[in-house]
């Protein structure tokens, strides 16, 4: 970490809670620490003659979609960026684009293979379920110990432990070992204690998806009320574009370990959806069938092959046709599930089967048709829809996962997503 001082000379209305500069933090593959004694003297080798490591000039991006030739991997590779105090910054990107990289960077758990980090003020981080926890101590133990970690007192801890407490909702279980606490119940106590830390920056990995919906709720209002009211800085990394887009003012994005774009958040969140869009593709493209026993022939969805869909106002229906053939008898149907980004918790689903209904198809050629009908009041925008055929809770037969970009006219989105339960059971975001 550099020295903060030689920074806080700008002559912005608010101060520097993080700066970045050329930080990129290298991986060896498949190995612990550098990998081999002849790399390690090869290293010293050079920096005894003030030279840099040879290492640093090799290195492939960070691609876990394609097997690399090399032994080395950027993580993260030349991240500059300026936090300023009081912002609420979402950090987004696909799995493996280094998003908890960067936070173990900030975190300091873990050094920048290259590049500084000036940081300004304490930071509390929850980056993993149970960070700091003893699973054989028990939970009111284990609140003074993760607090004495995160740089609490033990006055201090004392005087908040009841508020702490209230916050998690696990008071009855508050003298019982961890160990026994389920992920939701370790997520809540630990989330509850790095909340109620006084530091400067706060920073919160995904570690919240564990939680249920109404503590997932109670988070974001406290991050919330630490950002806006405190006015202190947090930076939050979430697949739930609806959570980044309602808490953050600002955001990052990631992309194979380089910064895509750092800034407003609505523009953030919308070159994120952009990345991953397939307009323009053909469905079949995308098919993944997972028994020898079925061939696909067409997919249409109202009455296109195309990977893109516009649903007007006017429309209320989305019609599912698929084709192909089968060598033995099977029961399946479709499932359709909708998600609000890419590779974000579902926005809603259609439940077609789920009472365990399902059509038997006999061998040779089949054809299945189902219309999903979509709440009235659904909010303008876009979502990625999926497609499977199964038999429920059993086998899988086909699957098309979040290839297909369903682009709502809907009405302006005002408040903010709800969940929305219609007369139909079926789950949206309002």
């Amino acid at each position: 970490m550099g020295n903060w001082n030689q920074l806080n000379t700008n002559t912005k209305m608010k101060p520097i809670a993080i700066k970045a500069e050329h930080i990129s933090k290298q991986y060896r593959l498949g190995q612990v620490g550098t990998g081999t004694l002849s790399h390690d003297l090869n290293r010293f080798w050079h920096r005894v003659r003030g030279k840099e490591d040879p290492y640093l000039r090799i290195g492939e991006v960070n691609d876990r979609t394609t097997k690399g030739g090399s032994d080395y991997v950027w993580s993260l590779k030349d991240i500059n960026f300026e936090i300023e105090q009081g912002d609420a910054v979402g950090i987004i990107g696909r799995n493996g684009a280094g998003k908890s990289t960067l936070l173990k960077l900030l975190s300091k758990v873990t050094k920048p293979t290259t590049g500084k980090i000036y940081t300004n003020g304490r930071i509390a981080s929850l980056l993993e379920v149970g960070t700091g926890f003893h699973p054989e101590m028990t939970g009111r133990e284990n609140v003074f110990l993760n607090g004495a970690i995160l740089g609490m007192t033990r006055k201090e801890i004392t005087r908040k432990f009841d508020e702490i407490v209230d916050f998690s909702g696990v008071e009855k279980y508050i003298d019982t070992p961890v160990k026994r606490y389920s992920s939701g119940m370790y997520v809540r106590l630990a989330f509850a204690v790095a909340a109620h830390l006084e530091s400067e920056v706060l920073i919160v990995d995904e570690v919240l998806a564990v939680g249920d919906l109404e503590f997932q709720k109670k988070c974001l209002g406290k991050m919330g009320d630490v950002s806006s009211g405190e006015g202190r800085t947090v930076l939050f990394v979430s697949h739930n574009m609806a959570s980044i887009k309602q808490l953050c003012n600002k955001g990052i994005f990631l992309d194979k370990g380089t910064l895509n774009y750092e800034g407003n958040i609505e523009r953030c969140v919308e070159l994120y959806s952009n990345s991953n869009s397939f307009e323009g593709n053909s469905l079949m493209d995308y098919v993944k069938t997972k028994s020898p026993s079925l061939l696909i022939d067409d997919i249409q969805i109202n009455g296109s092959a195309q990977t893109s869909l516009f649903i007007p106002n006017d429309a209320n229906e989305i019609n599912i046709s698929i084709k192909g053939q089968i060598k033995e008898p099977m029961h399946f149907d479709v499932e359709s599930l909708f998600f609000n980004n890419y590779d974000t918790p579902f926005a809603f689903y259609s439940p077609s089967h789920y009472g365990g209904i399902t059509q038997k198809f006999e061998p040779g050629e089949f054809s299945l048709e189902r219309t999903i009908t979509l709440p009235n009041d659904i909010n303008k925008g876009s979502m990625y829809m999926s497609l499977t055929l199964c038999d429920p809770g059993k086998t899988t037969f086909m699957e098309l996962t979040s290839k297909i970009k369903v682009e709502f006219e809907g009405v302006p989105m005002k408040n903010g997503w709800v969940f929305m339960i219609d007369n139909a059971g079926m789950l949206y975001l309002k």
